[in-house]
């Protein structure tokens, strides 16, 4: 239901793929940080990076969704954030990482062509 209204809400595409990403990119992050915490401090860096994104990346969906004239640059630092924990999770070999590995490349894409928009 809220994704129906954030859809009416925002004709803007771009900006409707952008929100989906980084909600997205939230929840495979909590997983990540949450499956990583029984792995020991080898782990450490990756739950931190995980957890910074999943609350930049919530957060950034929420300021789009109410269209903030700060979204720009809070999407570049989702975008930045995204990208070094891709990097991170890249590293091991878990699913949860891999997984996001695997998305949060193209929630970092969004978020660079929302913030250059």
């Amino acid at each position: 239901m809220a994704i129906q209204q954030l859809e009416t809400a925002h004709s803007d595409e771009q900006m409707q793929a952008c929100i989906d990403n980084c909600l997205e990119a939230a929840q495979v992050c909590e997983w990540c940080a949450d499956a990583s915490a029984d792995d020991g401090e080898e782990m450490a860096r990756c739950i931190r990076l995980c957890r910074d994104v999943a609350d930049i990346a919530s957060l950034h969906a929420r300021f789009m969704a109410r269209n903030s004239g700060y979204h720009d640059e809070l999407g570049e630092l989702c975008a930045d954030l995204c990208e070094e924990c891709a990097e991170e999770c890249e590293q091991h070999d878990h699913d949860h990482c891999q997984a996001c590995a695997e998305i949060l490349p193209e929630c970092a894409e969004s978020c660079r062509e929302m913030a250059a928009a």
